[in-house]
């Protein structure tokens, strides 16, 4: 359990993810120093900071997407419900399905909506026609994309707005029936009426999902995340409520960025 203040009450959370003395090296220069962060379970926690920090590889460290990076190096430990997910006995392709990611701009597959979210389901063996189409259609609801697709599943994906196609990689994510969903800035190459609607979907997957978001987004962090986890320099500054950090920090330098003092 962590405990986080807001409007000066505390609150308890359970833990979905915990990180200790985590350290990130990409040869000799050390991306993250030290991090330690409790991720609660099926609340937004949304990590801020300027460019170059640490968000985005620190992101990555959560389903081991730095393991494609070559000559990183990575020390401390990182618990998936209380699994070190760095452990050698761990299934790096079964850790991707319970974490799965969405990336800054859409990257949905060159072939029809209905083949880019049967994809993931369709590679983890699932062959029945029957079950795939409910997965889809749960995925598409689940994306608040069903009804505008729905009468043209078997068109190219690549044809949707971006700010669809960004919905339909979420609902991708979604159809491998995830824990966790990471997104790293999943907005900043979308119009502000798109925005709004991935915006307003996180807040509905919440009910449902961990979710940790990267943003440099001031107002969009405010709005949508119980937690703000504050990345400078690659270490963690603060942590806490989002409501609290933004009216009450603890640290200066917290303060500093988010009054636009520097960033």
């Amino acid at each position: 359990m962590a405990e986080y203040y807001s409007n000066g009450n505390s609150k308890y959370y359970d833990i979905k993810i915990k990180v200790e003395d985590l350290d990130l090296f990409y040869g000799s220069f050390q991306a993250l120093k030290n991090v330690n962060l409790e991720i609660p379970e099926k609340q937004v926690t949304a990590l801020i900071g300027p460019s170059g920090c640490g968000k985005s590889t620190f992101l990555r460290t959560l389903n081991r997407m730095n393991d494609l990076v070559h000559g990183v190096v990575i020390k401390g430990k990182i618990e998936l419900d209380d699994q070190d997910i760095y452990e050698k006995s761990i299934d790096v392709v079964e850790l991707r399905k319970k974490v799965g990611m969405v990336f800054q701009k859409p990257n949905p597959f060159p072939m029809s909506i209905i083949e880019n979210v049967a994809y993931g389901p369709k590679a983890h063996g699932i062959k029945d026609k029957t079950k795939i189409a409910e997965i889809v259609e749960r995925s598409l609801v689940q994306a608040a994309l069903w009804e505008e697709v729905k009468d043209r599943l078997h068109t190219s994906a690549l044809g949707l707005s971006g700010g669809q196609q960004q919905r339909l990689c979420i609902a991708r994510v979604l159809a491998v029936e995830p824990e966790v969903l990471l997104m790293d800035e999943p907005t900043s190459a979308l119009d502000p009426l798109a925005t709004l609607k991935v915006e307003e979907l996180v807040n509905e997957l919440k009910e449902m999902y961990t979710i940790v978001i990267v943003t440099h987004n001031m107002q969009q962090a405010a709005r949508i995340s119980d937690i703000t986890s504050f990345f400078l320099n690659g270490e963690v500054v603060e942590t806490d409520a989002t409501r609290k950090m933004y009216t009450n920090p603890s640290n200066k330098k917290t303060e500093d960025y988010i009054t636009g003092k520097f960033g």
